[in-house]
């Protein structure tokens, strides 16, 4: 069992960052693929960023370049470094981890851009 637990959503404009952090229960180091993502009202869950054990990372197209995912083990804690944010990057924000054979999601944190 993991318990996640995401921090550091709110409300930006346009152009600004915001940092994510997912905190997890127990040693990350241990866990396998953990990540981000996305999902807007009335919308499917997305893919935003992965990243494995081994610090291979994935990210979705329409964040490449401006999201930048990382992992502390120590801290127990991955986070997602958001700049140059839109009005499109709402959405509520979950964390996710896969520890074999299991998946598990945070409560999501919402993450609102607007002027």
């Amino acid at each position: 069992q993991v318990q996640l637990v995401e921090s550091g959503g709110g409300l930006v404009q346009p152009g600004g960052s915001l940092r994510l952090s997912c905190a997890a229960s127990r040693s990350i180091f241990s866990i396998g693929t953990m990540g981000w993502y996305r999902q807007a009202p009335g919308k499917q869950r997305k893919l935003v960023a992965l990243i494995s054990g081994g610090g291979n990372i994935n990210y979705a197209d329409s964040v490449k370049g401006r999201f930048t995912i990382s992992r502390d083990n120590a801290k127990n804690t991955v986070y997602l470094q958001m700049d140059s944010l839109k009005p499109e990057d709402s959405s509520v924000y979950y964390c996710y981890a896969f520890s074999t054979p299991s998946a598990y999601w945070g409560q999501g944190t919402q993450v609102t851009v607007s002027s």
